[in-house]
């Protein structure tokens, strides 16, 4: 058999995998709450990874890689922002989110939690965080589609549309079939396939070049100044940038929904633990695969002429075709565990903060679970249209994504869980503020000292905070709000 057959029957054996987790979580899914919760009854391994999977997308086994091979080291102060940003989330946040969303109103969506943490009767806080996941999720969807049918070009010759199709099919027959316990066993899967191909590739092409003293030379020869983390190229507002990344973790709805869904908070300790070490593994394995990268290909354009295919073509080179058919898979699994979560999220964005807040009347849970299941559809098909032709727009968008969501939502989680005087106006100005924070300043360049060349998360994030603070000193919360801040704090102690 030729090396594609190979690498083709891998992949159809990970797509089954996919599609048969999807069956199995379809008979365990009774209503809304086990569909957009798993009925809050994850484990905190399942949790921690199905986390660490959803969030890393492409981006751990392509971007990252590349960048570190063409840059050198310099090019690791994301992965270390990202890596302690992704710890302190579990530590203060994972633990009281999971209780107060219970507590307030057994909230299931971030939106919902909002509104319901600050006795929001108006509905605008559920209505301005649900537009924001709608709009912002729609394009990361695409985006992934768009990866999904790249890769498919670029790996097998095959058509970018049918290659989008395939992705987006496999990806919300699973989603739509089991809802968050199938994307969440996926994840599982497709975390362990991913920091497993990030260990594997490093570790044996150590083992290839002759040990890690020839390692170190090879690369040295190539560019001295490698291990250098600054360097005449890295300004310090692009170190800070760079770290800055890490604040997006509080604001990032299919993340932090995890921690919804824990069993417990004790368990979201547990979890923690858990999600930070496959971090490390798979970020010190994406170094290791560039440090490789380029022992093995030397910056030669003739012999690695993308950057971001080291993963790839060290996979092909160092394994069997059959294993590296498995290590393809794990860029795919990268691709569909983020795409997933994302459909979830956004679909219960639109049933659960949009729909349900128009229709008055009480609705059923087979009604609710039903019209989740076709918002999952819709979505798709939105996101897929728009991946039909790929556009700069889109990839431009998804870019400052993580700082829009990360500036407009990070500081009101923040604040609802450890600041009881928030108020709903607050929160609501501080969200806006730090949304259009990040769309005007991610336009602008250069100014005194570089400054508008900083990440546009950072005067976000800050902007959100100081308008949040001084809105709500202008009012007090109810009493009732104060009671139950009270009530998860002392909860999530207990």
């Amino acid at each position: 058999m030729t090396d594609t057959t190979f690498e083709a029957i891998a992949m159809i054996v990970y797509f089954v995998a996919m599609i048969m987790i999807g069956l199995w979580a379809y008979v365990r899914t009774n209503d809304l709450d086990d569909y957009m919760l798993a009925g809050r009854d994850l484990n905190p391994f399942v949790a921690a990874l199905s986390a660490g999977a959803s969030d890393m997308s492409g981006w751990l086994l392509m971007g990252l890689p590349g960048a570190l091979y063409s840059a050198g080291l310099v090019e690791a102060w994301i992965a270390i922002g990202l890596t302690v940003g992704a710890l302190v989330n579990w530590i203060i946040v994972a633990p009281r989110l999971r209780t107060y969303t219970e507590v307030a109103g057994n909230s299931i969506t971030i939106p919902s939690f909002l509104g319901n943490r600050l006795h929001d009767s108006s509905n605008y806080l559920r209505w301005a965080s649900g537009v924001i996941i709608l709009v912002f999720f729609t394009f990361y969807v695409s985006s992934g589609m768009v990866a999904g049918g790249t890769f498919f070009e670029s790996s097998f010759g095959m058509d970018y549309r049918l290659g989008m199709t395939l992705v987006a099919g496999i990806t919300v027959l699973y989603t739509l079939v089991g809802g968050f316990l199938a994307v969440s066993w996926t994840d599982l899967v497709q975390g362990l396939m991913m920091v497993g191909a990030l260990i594997a590739v490093p570790v044996v092409g150590v083992i290839h070049v002759g040990g890690p003293g020839a390692v170190v030379e090879a690369v040295s020869r190539v560019d001295s100044d490698y291990w250098a983390l600054v360097g005449p190229s890295v300004s310090v507002i692009g170190v800070i940038s760079a770290v800055a990344w890490g604040l997006g973790y509080f604001g990032q709805p299919h993340i932090i929904v995890r921690f919804m869904a824990i069993r417990t908070p004790r368990e979201a300790l547990q979890g923690g633990i858990i999600g930070i070490s496959w971090m490390i593994f798979a970020v010190v394995g994406a170094i290791g695969t560039a440090v490789v990268g380029v022992a093995v290909y030397a910056r030669d354009p003739e012999r690695l002429a993308n950057p971001e295919a080291v993963f790839i073509s060290l996979g092909q080179l160092l394994f069997h075709p059959l294993i590296a058919g498995f290590m393809l898979a794990a860029i795919l699994a990268a691709i569909m565990s983020t795409v997933s979560s994302q459909l979830l999220v956004t679909s219960s964005a639109l049933i659960e903060d949009l729909y349900r807040t128009i229709r008055k009347s009480e609705l059923s849970s087979s009604h609710l679970v039903i019209a989740s299941r076709t918002a999952v559809f819709l979505v798709a098909l939105v996101a897929a249209i728009m991946a039909w032709t790929p556009s700069d727009t889109i990839l431009a968008l998804v870019a400052f994504a993580w700082a829009g969501f990360g500036a407009s939502f990070g500081p009101t989680i923040l604040l609802c869980l450890y600041w009881r005087r928030l108020t709903a106006a607050g929160a609501l100005a501080g969200m806006i503020t730090g949304a259009v924070l990040v769309g005007l300043w991610g336009n602008l360049e250069g100014g005194p000292g570089g400054i508008f060349d900083l990440y546009e998360i950072l005067p976000g994030f800050l902007g959100n905070l100081a308008v949040a603070w001084g809105v709500s000193r202008l009012g007090a919360p109810e009493q009732a709000v104060s009671e139950e801040f009270d009530r998860a704090v002392a909860a999530t102690k207990a």
